[in-house]
């Protein structure tokens, strides 16, 4: 058995087609050993790979990129989610975006993922950052949640199921992030290319196993057994997984294929050009970080 180790912020929803190949026997079968580690932030799950304590992250791409243009070895090797699960809750009194001017939104990093998409999605509603809101780097969703309902923050981007939860509890309803990016890499799998260069096998047949658990997430035969895997992973009722499904078939969430459609992997790089985070003139050197490469192999198996 091959061991390895994958890391992800929170490893919640997104992380599903993972759960699924674990609990329905397709690692053991390709003989993988797969540890999971939630490491708390996006950013940390980026830094696992770059140092070499995992081999794998399931993050959003944004840190990847940079690295890859700083020289570094981290790649993205396969796409995991391209249409974001999110949506905008705030604090009962606010009922409209532009009344979150001067208001403290919570997010999980300052360079990768939700302070990304919600600089966009206010920015269309005519709030500039920074200088009409301030961030509160919080944590992933579950802290977010907590810091809502704590009222330490005033709004946040939610992911299912919590954006549910937080809805029918009260809280307002902002709008769905999807409505402002159609399509965007959101979550990625990563690595670093000195541990894929040693280790294609062992990639491939990874890639294959999340291939393989994905199509079970969209088939609603396997309901049985996927509803149960999502109430585990996202620590909900029944009811909110079986909706957290449901929404996640109706809006194609998970890349079927695993693939990263070039306008997803566009819309990121113009939206970390737009946050700062990227020199406009680097937009087509930067999508270089994708390596296709093993995920077509893994197509193949």
């Amino acid at each position: 058995m091959q061991a390895v180790k994958l890391v992800g912020g929170a490893l919640g929803f997104n992380s599903l087609p993972v759960w699924v190949a674990r609990e329905q026997g397709f690692f053991a079968r390709r003989e993988l050993r797969v540890a999971f580690e939630r490491v708390g932030t996006v950013d940390k799950a980026t830094a696992a790979v770059h140092a070499g304590d995992a081999q794998f992250a399931l993050t959003p791409p944004e840190g990847a990129i940079n690295d890859y243009l700083d020289g570094g070895g981290l790649r993205i090797i396969g796409g995991n989610v391209n249409r974001l699960p999110l949506t905008l809750i705030a604090q009962p009194r606010f009922k409209r975006i532009e009344e979150l001017k001067g208001a403290r939104l919570g997010t999980s990093s300052l360079s990768e993922g939700t302070a990304i998409y919600t600089q966009e999605m206010l920015a269309q509603h005519g709030l500039k950052y920074p200088g009409d809101y301030e961030f509160a780097v919080v944590g992933v969703h579950p802290a977010r949640w907590k810091a809502l309902q704590e009222g330490t923050i005033d709004a946040a981007v939610q992911l299912v199921p919590l954006n549910f939860v937080a809805i029918d509890a009260g809280y307002s309803d902002l709008g769905e992030v999807t409505d402002y990016i159609p399509e965007i890499a959101f979550t990625t799998l990563v690595a670093d290319r000195g541990w894929l260069e040693k280790n294609g096998k062992t990639t491939v047949n990874f890639i294959a196993c999340l291939l393989e658990a994905t199509a079970v997430i969209y088939d609603p035969r396997n309901d049985d057994v996927v509803v149960p895997i999502v109430m585990e992973i996202t620590q909900s009722e029944e009811k909110y997984a079986r909706r957290t499904l449901e929404y996640a078939r109706d809006k194609g969430v998970f890349a079927r294929e695993m693939e990263i459609p070039d306008a997803a992997l566009a819309k990121t790089i113009e939206l970390m050009i737009k946050a700062g985070l990227l020199d406009g003139s680097r937009s087509i050197e930067a999508r270089g970080a994708f390596d296709a490469g093993f995920l077509a192999e893994a197509r193949g198996k």
